[in-house]
């Protein structure tokens, strides 16, 4: 018989996955069902254009190249003149430029509409294509709040912040169409202790501070304003600082370095030095801190729905790649060892997500004016940013394993997942930094622990093990003994809390039974995919595979 090529080839790919393009990321039933629990289900079809964009071909070369070419730095031009400048691939100016035109900046602000910004972080979820031009858009976000700690400054610069026009470059930022803030906070002496800083800033006769100082992390330094910290005679103050004068003078402001960063590569953070920049005072002269306090509360909650995107994105990209991998004569996805692991993120997932959507919720109608919601996102928040950003890098690395070695190639972009994780935990304080403002709130505002119980209490009576797990975290408050060396434990005992409770009273019973036997009854063997197999996993997969 005379052999043919194909019988003697060397490369014959089989048993690979599909790209998991044409899908829309906002067909996600936890997502869609919170969406319209927290009033924006008029938002739906806005979502569903977005996530059809996210899941398409094209966005998803655009947060590739992003992250393969990365941002240039270019402190001089040819001749020797400082310039201060970066230069981005197209791509990223793409995602910038989607990412404004869909609202996932400031928009919410100027939108009078019940559920404006649920909608907006429903999105930010949605658009989970590059992380990287997330920290601006993010960034944005959150200046206005505190902006309007100086109404003059409000009043120039908030309606181009909240503007849905993307407009790149160095130019006088009352000149432009729309602008993009960020914010210039730790220095490399004081990290998370804002308070010692030693940026300086002194008043003029027109009113204006000179700022002379070095900052030791500036991301997206490209931006039109800047929120930044330095000292004035009456201690940390708050101030807003232009990359672009009135007039069309460049700002003093000077990159030392872009950052070498584990996670991604798109978003240039920077070292900067301010070579007496001029800037505004945004609130009081010594209430710097507690001018940024609304700032810092929307940049956490853009941690949350960050690890929470990342999450779904990793466990959609698992849960599509073993159903259609075999192994050992079955799909992984009918293998039970696999199934476990797969039920088991999606738990972990959906926790995350409608946590977060209750806060987007509460975040909502707090800048409405509703204490109560106001009460329970200072306390909820701050434990959920914790507990749910220490949690997401485990459960992406879980996700990553499920393919195997293709996961840990930065061609499958589960790696780059990975590698953003870590970010979130650290951003607006690490760990003992988060853990210890959430008791510093229970401590100086004890209503926060009122309205935190209170919602807790509205699934008391579901679930044993949740009842349970209720009644050892109000133990917790019975002494206030060795508190900061019981930060940790206190914090995570009421994100799960939390975390029950809005599972209990919306996810589907196979969920939340899950969720009460591993989390709250122990259950669990600590390691994903050691669900109790007395549990309907089947029921908790099928909400984990892509649409």
């Amino acid at each position: 018989m005379t052999s043919t090529p194909e019988a003697h080839a060397t490369h014959v790919v089989t048993n690979q996955v599909p790209p998991l393009v044409g899908h829309n990321t906002a067909a996600d039933p936890v997502l869609r069902e919170g969406v319209e629990r927290e009033g924006a289900g008029w938002a739906l079809p806005q979502i569903d254009e977005l996530g059809r964009l996210a899941g398409s071909a094209e966005a998803q070369e655009w947060g590739r190249l992003a992250e393969r070419v990365p941002p240039r730095l270019h402190t001089h031009d040819r001749y020797g003149h400082r310039v201060d400048e970066v230069e981005y691939v197209p791509a990223y100016h793409q995602l910038m430029q989607t990412a404004v035109e869909h609202g996932l900046h400031a928009a919410p602000w100027a939108d009078d509409r019940a559920g404006a910004h649920v909608a907006r972080a429903a999105k930010f979820y949605t658009w989970n294509v590059d992380a990287g031009h997330g920290c601006p858009i993010s960034m944005t976000y959150a200046v206005v709040p505190a902006l309007r700690a100086n109404l003059e400054l409000a009043t120039r610069f908030e309606p181009l912040l909240t503007r849905r026009e993307y407009d790149f470059g160095l130019r006088d930022p009352e000149t432009k169409r729309g602008l993009i803030a960020g914010m210039s906070m730790t220095e490399k002496q004081g990290g998370s202790d804002v308070r010692a800083n030693t940026t300086t800033a002194t008043e003029q006769a027109d009113g204006t501070y000179v700022l002379r100082g070095h900052k030791w992390f500036t991301s997206a330094p490209m931006s039109d304003l800047f929120l930044t910290l330095a000292q004035t005679p009456a201690g940390v103050s708050c101030f807003l600082v232009p990359r672009v004068l009135p007039g069309g003078e460049r700002n003093a402001m000077r990159f030392m370095r872009l950052k070498d960063k584990l996670g991604n590569r798109s978003n240039a953070s920077s070292e900067i030095e301010y070579d007496a920049a001029v800037g505004w005072l945004v609130g009081e002269e010594g209430r710097g801190v507690r001018t940024i306090v609304e700032m810092v509360n929307m940049t956490r909650l853009d941690c949350v729905i960050g690890s929470s995107a990342g999450m779904r994105t990793a466990l959609t990209m698992a849960a599509h790649h073993a159903s259609h991998r075999s192994a050992f004569g079955k799909l992984l996805v009918d293998q039970p060892a696999m199934r476990n692991v797969l039920a088991d993120l999606q738990v972990e997932s959906e926790a995350a997500t409608t946590a977060m959507l209750r806060l987007a919720g509460a975040n909502d109608r707090a800048v409405r004016g509703d204490e109560g919601e106001a009460a329970l996102r200072r306390i909820a928040l701050a434990v959920t940013k914790y507990y749910v950003c220490k949690r997401a890098p485990f459960m992406v690395n879980e996700a990553l394993e499920c393919l195997g070695g293709n996961g840990y190639i930065e061609d499958f972009d589960v790696a780059r997942i990975y590698r953003e994780m870590p970010l979130l935990s650290i951003w607006e304080g690490s760990g003992n930094v988060a853990a210890l403002d959430a008791l510093r709130a229970l401590a100086k505002e004890p209503h926060t622990l009122d309205a935190f119980l209170a919602e807790a209490e509205l699934a008391s009576g579901a679930d044993a093990r949740y009842d349970a797990a209720l009644d050892r975290l109000k133990k917790e408050f019975t002494s206030f003994d060795d508190i900061e060396l019981r930060a940790r434990r206190i914090v995570e005992q009421m994100a799960l809390v939390f975390q029950g409770s809005q599972l209990l009273r919306y996810a589907p019973a196979p969920v939340s039974d899950a969720f009460c036997a591993s989390r709250l009854g122990r259950d669990w063997g600590g390691a994903f995919g050691t669900l109790s197999p007395r549990g309907d996993l089947d029921a908790v997969i099928e909400r984990a595979l892509p649409a």
